[in-house]
């Protein structure tokens, strides 16, 4: 990840006029947790999580349906993604239904697209209280022996304690994102690496999955990953920015590109209610750019050292997670910087971990007290149920290195 150049009035003007906004919607429940060392903290099953759950517990999508409402598509005419009002079965047990109720808002930040409506917020259903099993990486879209060596310690760490399904945190194609659907990379940087795990990856998009080398102001190249959704059942991005439900977990899919260039109105509009509905025992937003970090991004409102900047320092971020995110969901997972944190600073009680050593890494330094950091390729296995957050930090070898739990 590259730190993002400051962007003038030109770029901008360029970027709103190619921006786009979606949103889709899951199912779901929510609250904030209280913290417990990881000394005696239970592994890999969680504190009192079920181990029944790990064989009969939520397998791909089967705690919840993916309702991609107004996906954004920047370029169709009111194409709606993965499965029109109502139903795609994506070939996963237990199915995600990715229906989408309107079309692509292709180039305004909250508007009506080409020939679609704006994506309404959609709604959340009833929540089990099961456990659920995970991994989460970001920054892994590199194609080189890093990513998959990640990917074939998390293919094991999955076959030996279980998992229900991915995260990924963004920049999942380097260095420009990808062109099309049929893309070649598709199958370099997602499809072999992961091939060994046959369970949903939720992915979100990073400054490079938006072109612009980097930059991310061509959100066309970012809509590309929304509609390979309805290609591969395997890969689930229904929208921009979407939400899920999964056992006793809402998860909030944020677009934090968008964000960064201050367009996300639609966005905070949608996450807000969302958050405000849910009735989950346990709220998680993922997301690419960090609210804090120690790596060499840092902090959003002075990323890259630099505040006071239009844009480049991530004021918008920080002003969006000041009003929608913080002190309302209870974790908050994000890459952007190339190292594994877990975070003690909070951001208004919201817990914050970056995990963006999916392939390679570059830098730590930064000031804020954390309960673990590492420049270590790598990624987060989490186990979850009504109660606990059990949590791992594994490195490319499959070593656990580090791991606490959050109860509630």
């Amino acid at each position: 990840m590259r730190a993002l150049p400051y962007v003038g009035l030109t770029a901008l003007l360029v970027a709103a006029a190619c921006g786009g906004s979606s949103s889709a919607t899951d199912d779901a429940p929510a609250s904030g947790g209280s913290t417990q060392g990881a000394a005696g903290s239970p592994q890999a099953g969680g504190a009192g999580a079920s181990q029944a759950g790990k064989a009969g517990s939520a397998q791909a999508g089967k705690a919840g349906t993916t309702q991609s409402a107004g996906a954004s598509q920047a370029g169709q005419a009111g194409a709606s993604q993965a499965g029109q009002a109502g139903a795609s079965q994506a070939g996963q047990a237990g199915g995600s239904q990715a229906g989408q109720a309107g079309a692509a808002q292709a180039g305004q930040a909250g508007q009506t697209g080409a020939s679609g409506q704006a994506g309404a917020a959609g709604q959340g259903g009833a929540v089990g209280g099961s456990t659920i099993r995970f991994v989460a990486i970001g920054d892994q879209g590199t194609a080189s022996d890093g990513q998959k060596a990640v990917g074939n310690a998390m293919a094991n760490k999955c076959a030996a304690d279980g998992c229900d399904f991915a995260l990924l945190l963004g920049d999942n194609f380097y260095d420009d994102g990808v062109g099309s659907t049929t893309d070649s990379q598709w199958q370099t940087k997602f499809v072999e690496p992961y091939a060994a795990m046959s369970m949903p990856f939720y992915a979100v998009l990073g400054n490079h999955d938006n072109g612009g080398n980097g930059a991310g102001w061509d959100f066309g190249r970012g809509d590309n990953q929304v509609a390979y959704t309805k290609v591969n059942p395997k890969w689930q991005m229904p929208a921009r920015h979407y939400r899920f439900t999964k056992g006793p977990v809402e998860f909030f899919a944020l677009d934090t590109n968008q964000i960064f260039y201050g367009l996300g109105n639609d966005q905070r509009s949608n996450v807000s209610g969302w958050i405000a509905e849910s009735t989950a025992p346990w709220r998680v937003a993922l997301g690419h750019h960090p609210y804090l970090s120690n790596g060499k991004h840092g902090n959003a409102g002075i990323y890259e050292g630099i505040p006071f900047v239009p844009i480049t320092s991530g004021q918008a971020v920080k002003d969006f997670f000041d009003s929608t995110i913080c002190g309302k969901v209870d974790i908050y997972l994000s890459g952007h910087d190339h190292s594994i944190q877990w975070l003690e600073s909070t951001c208004q009680g919201t817990h914050l971990i970056v995990s963006g050593a999916g392939a390679k890494t570059t830098s730590l330094g930064g000031k804020n007290k954390a309960r673990y950091e590492t420049l270590d390729i790598g990624f987060f296995y989490v186990v979850m149920d009504d109660k606990t957050f059990y949590a791992e930090v594994l490195d490319s070898t499959g070593k656990v290195a580090f791991s606490h739990t959050l109860t509630k």
